[in-house]
């Protein structure tokens, strides 16, 4: 079988990155609902509240192994496509040392700055204590959710798809298999989904990490891990950061927005945290499987990009976008007709399912959507157009996001808070195709020597 990045037929391309993609968000999603039902067996609101409110940390601590791991995997599949191995093989093992001390900074700074944080979140005197408990044991494993978030990027970009996505299933089902020892046997509660989510990404990252020995020894120039390798050349160090820098603000402005959220949700009492949360984590379901199929997909984008296969780039980006769309589409028509019935599987409380299904009825009608959106944003990313992806991240969390949730709270108060981020991603949506168009339209226009340059 030839590497998916040669493969000629671009329906097969697509469907064998994107497939171990999806199943590696996938794993992630189903973990993420895990967690959220084994602490709703306490049936206590605050602790599903708790783990709402700390989902923007989690994300922040991985945004920062974006950095590193979006950044290099751009830099990585376009020096592939250029035939430059060692160097992808340089950029590969400056970013994992670099994740590995920024973990080990992340993990001191969460633990000393522990309550301020959970303060920020919007945890409140309900949910104070059970915020604290999870968000200590998520800083104390913070330098292997780097690392494994991190791992997955850089493996995807070498062509070494199977193993990243077996890392995240794996770290994962281990990950739910702790859920339920800490949770549902030793209630443990908050600190036990912590405490699972980080042994979770430990053997993730042990796995990985092992894999990069088992490939070196093989002679792969792409995956080395001796600190022998380790480089700090200026010029690949600025490629990686100006990429990863707006790759992981993606993340934390999305962050920082669902702190926002929290904060005016919050305002209505636990309970409509709680509501909020698990359709949150239904409604995660689409966007997570379109995140997964856009990332996986990037790498081949950037790999014609370097290899100046612009015809096949395109075509692989309009028949990806295409697949996210219908995938949307399938999921606003379950969520549509199913919402309290999926509401069930983690609350008893009536009132609360029904609050649970309409919440996602209405976070559910923008999914078609954001098989556009991810797929432009990983297409600008693996283009090396760190900016357009972040322009395209900032209108999305800051610019519409936030006056979004305040003016439609002003009018229809809760109701107005849950239909901003369908309202904003349905302007985000036509913002995207404009943008698309004119990239489209002006790299058609430069010659190769440019693009082999960076210009």
């Amino acid at each position: 079988m030839p590497s998916v990045f040669d493969e000629k037929n671009i329906s097969k391309a697509i469907v064998r990155v994107g497939l171990l993609a999806m199943l590696g968000q996938l794993t992630t999603l189903i973990y993420n609902i895990a967690d959220t039902f084994f602490v709703s067996l306490t049936k206590e609101p605050a602790m599903i509240a708790a783990v709402t409110l700390c989902a923007p940390i989690l994300l922040i601590i991985m945004s920062i192994a974006c950095i590193f791991g979006m950044g290099g995997s751009s830099v990585i599949a376009r020096l592939l496509g250029e035939e430059k191995k060692i160097e992808s093989g340089t950029t590969m093992n400056f970013c994992v040392y670099a994740m590995a001390f920024a973990g080990i900074i992340t993990l001191v700074l969460g633990l000393i700055f522990l309550r301020p944080l959970a303060g920020l979140s919007g945890a409140d005197a309900d949910n104070i204590v059970y915020t604290c408990d999870y968000l200590k044991w998520i800083f104390a494993g913070a330098p292997f959710i780097m690392l494994a978030n991190g791992f997955v990027h850089l493996f995807r970009s070498a062509g070494l798809i199977k193993e990243g996505t077996i890392g995240l299933v794996l770290g994962n089902v281990i990950n739910m298999a702790f859920d339920y020892v800490f949770i549902a046997v030793l209630g443990w509660g908050t600190a036990g989904a912590a405490l699972a989510t980080s042994l979770g990404f430990v053997c993730a990252s042990i796995y990985y990490i092992v894999c990069m020995i088992r490939e070196e020894r093989k002679g792969n120039p792409v995956v080395p891990l001796t600190p022998k390798r380790f480089s700090l050349n200026a010029a690949m160090v600025r490629n990686v950061v100006s990429i990863g820098v707006p790759g992981a603000l993606i993340t934390v402005l999305m962050s920082v927005s669902n702190i926002v959220l929290n904060n005016y949700i919050g305002m209505y009492g636990s309970d409509s945290v709680a509501s909020y949360g698990i359709a949150y984590k239904l409604n995660m379901i689409p966007i997570l499987l379109s995140v997964g199929l856009a990332q996986g997909v990037a790498p081949l984008a950037g790999y014609c990009y370097g290899g100046n296969e612009k015809k096949r780039m395109y075509d692989i980006v309009k028949l990806t976008t295409l697949y996210g769309i219908l995938m949307g589409g399938i999921f606003t028509a379950v969520f549509m007709l199913f919402g309290e019935q999926l509401a069930v599987i983690f609350l008893k409380d009536d009132d609360l399912i029904a609050q649970t299904g309409y919440f996602l009825r209405i976070l559910c009608l923008s999914a078609p959507l954001l098989g556009i959106i991810n797929m432009m944003t990983s297409y600008f990313q693996a283009l090396g157009k760190a900016v357009k992806s972040l322009i395209i991240t900032v209108l999305r969390n800051a610019v519409l996001f936030i006056p979004g949730v305040i003016v439609l709270n002003y009018f229809w108060k809760l109701n107005g808070v849950i239909a901003a981020q369908p309202a904003v991603e349905a302007v985000l949506t036509v913002i995207c195709i404009l943008m698309y168009i004119k990239d489209m339209k002006s790299e058609n226009a430069r010659p190769q020597a440019q693009i082999r340059d960076g210009l």
